[in-house]
């Protein structure tokens, strides 16, 4: 019903920047909450930024500072402007939104496919 279709990730060097996007599409009523979560290998997977429909943020104490997460709520789309990057931020990055589907106020969770950032020293 719902797809999320991540763009944006690649490779870059210790301190450079990238952007991620995630657009949603489908039989979307609204979008309560969106958020960008990583895994890196071996690890769980962690929370990164969230942005509500408020307009609220918060960010992981890791890139606090590093990361901007914003929204476009025409295009019902999450980006993630990461900048100053660091090794340590390697991972798979996947947006994940909590979405209301057709005249149904209930909320369900939809998650990107995953776009890698790899980052070098």
């Amino acid at each position: 019903q719902v797809q999320l279709v991540e763009s944006g990730g690649g490779l870059v060097q210790a301190g450079g920047s990238l952007r991620l996007s995630c657009a949603a599409s489908g039989s979307i009523f609204s979008i309560n909450v969106r958020a960008w979560y990583r895994q890196a290998p071996g690890k769980q997977r962690e929370l990164v930024a969230v942005i509500t429909s408020g307009g609220m943020t918060n960010y992981a104490d890791s890139v606090k500072g590093r990361f901007t997460i914003s929204r476009d709520n025409a295009k019902n789309t999450v980006y993630l402007q990461m900048n100053s990057l660091k090794p340590e931020d390697t991972a798979v990055y996947y947006c994940n939104m909590l979405v209301s589907v057709g005249g149904s106020t209930a909320l369900k969770s939809y998650w990107g496919q995953g776009t890698q950032v790899t980052v070098s020293s």
